[in-house]
């Protein structure tokens, strides 16, 4: 494994801690805490947060993208669920998944122009 996949892989999982807080918790914690970060257009930090995601995960696995794909699915999913509880009293949007996914889109777009660009120098 080479060295930069083990930093790819630790930057996938400190983004995705973050993004997890940062949607997990609740509107009034976030604000309690000063925490005011993305665009004001919530489906944007969607797409840009999967993006992300997405590009780090396919540089540090890059044999398993789909893999990689589908977890981020199942993850956004996920906070969709969870944001919809009275625990999170957050807004359940099934756009929120849709944003992800084409997130996820750009970012596997991303990771592929890389992995051709570097194919074409070494």
């Amino acid at each position: 494994m080479r060295f930069y996949s083990v930093a790819e892989r630790v930057a996938f999982l400190v983004t995705l801690i973050a993004v997890l807080v940062l949607a997990l918790l609740p509107v009034p914690r976030l604000k309690e805490f000063g925490i005011d970060v993305g665009f004001h257009y919530d489906k944007l930090n969607h797409a840009s947060a999967f993006a992300v995601l997405t590009f780090l995960g396919g540089l540090g696995w890059p044999d398993r993208k789909v893999q990689v794909i589908i977890f981020l699915a199942l993850v956004g999913a996920a906070i969709e669920v969870l944001q919809g509880t009275a625990l999170i009293a957050r807004d359940l949007d099934v756009f929120d998944w849709v944003a992800d996914c084409i997130g996820m889109a750009c970012g596997l777009v991303a990771v592929i122009c890389v992995h051709w660009i570097s194919r074409r120098k070494g």
